[in-house]
């Protein structure tokens, strides 16, 4: 399976957002970061690749068939999207809220292996321990983790991640990232996650998209794309990428 996005424009009512992004082929697998200061356009990108925003024009591919035209329901089978803000019922269990999040998608009957795809992703993400839990009664953290478990239960083609990491920890943050990582080499998905933490992405990601102001201005291996020049100059500090002991990138930065 591939992904494609080809000459894609949106925005909102008469306000274009995304100017003609091109992504080339994202093969089954790979984790891409979406990088790029706020206001960007990367929730729109994620927002029009999962069918809630209605491109102006462009084309996003799977496998060469354009999903933009498949009814939002059959589109949810194939690509799933956490944005920034997670809603449910708070009157819902950890438990249940991940079981509806996978009913979405395959009919309202509860099947026994419903039941054990719900068990084993709770588990991966290391959240067994509130599967009884109240969605209420959560940390905002503890909230983000069960939002990506909704994402990644229905095992979709496509997984996009809105700033999945924003609310957590430093513990949190890596335990996330990893089993994501983990995820994708059991199944794999495309994983695209849009990501602030610059050291995060370079941790993770196999390729980096740079955004600014809805274009696409860099697409490529992570090392390359965070030794680029227009990384400071979007985000308006200076930077200067180091390699640790451990062989490990990491992005310095400063005010300029």
């Amino acid at each position: 399976m591939t992904l494609v996005i080809t000459k894609l424009c949106a925005g909102y009512g008469r306000a274009r957002v995304l100017h003609g992004v091109t992504v080339p082929e994202v093969p089954s697998g790979a984790f891409v970061g979406v990088i790029g200061p706020n206001a960007s356009g990367k929730s729109t990108l994620f927002k029009s690749i999962a069918g809630l925003v209605t491109p102006m024009n462009g084309q996003v591919l799977l496998d060469g068939e354009d999903v933009t035209h498949l009814r939002r329901r059959d589109r949810a089978r194939r690509i799933a999207y956490m944005p920034q803000a997670f809603g449910c019922n708070a009157l819902l269990t950890v438990f249940e809220s991940v079981l509806l999040a996978l009913k979405q998608t395959t009919g309202w009957r509860v099947k026994s292996d419903n039941l054990d795809r719900v068990s084993d992703t709770l588990k991966a993400l290391d959240l067994s321990h509130l599967a009884s839990r109240g969605i209420g009664d959560l940390s905002g953290g503890q909230t983000q983790m069960v939002a990506v478990a909704q994402t990644i239960v229905r095992s979709p083609q496509v997984i996009l991640l809105d700033e999945p990491t924003s609310a957590l920890d430093l513990h949190h943050q890596l335990s996330i990232m990893s089993s994501i990582r983990n995820e994708m080499d059991r199944k794999k998905p495309v994983v695209m996650a849009a990501l602030h933490d610059l050291n995060l992405a370079a941790k993770f990601c196999d390729r980096l998209i740079l955004l600014r102001e809805g274009e696409i201005l860099a697409d490529g291996k992570p090392e390359d794309i965070l030794a680029l020049s227009e990384i400071g100059e979007t985000y308006r500090v200076i930077t200067h990428l180091e390699q640790t002991s451990r062989g490990n990138l990491y992005v310095d930065a400063r005010l300029p």
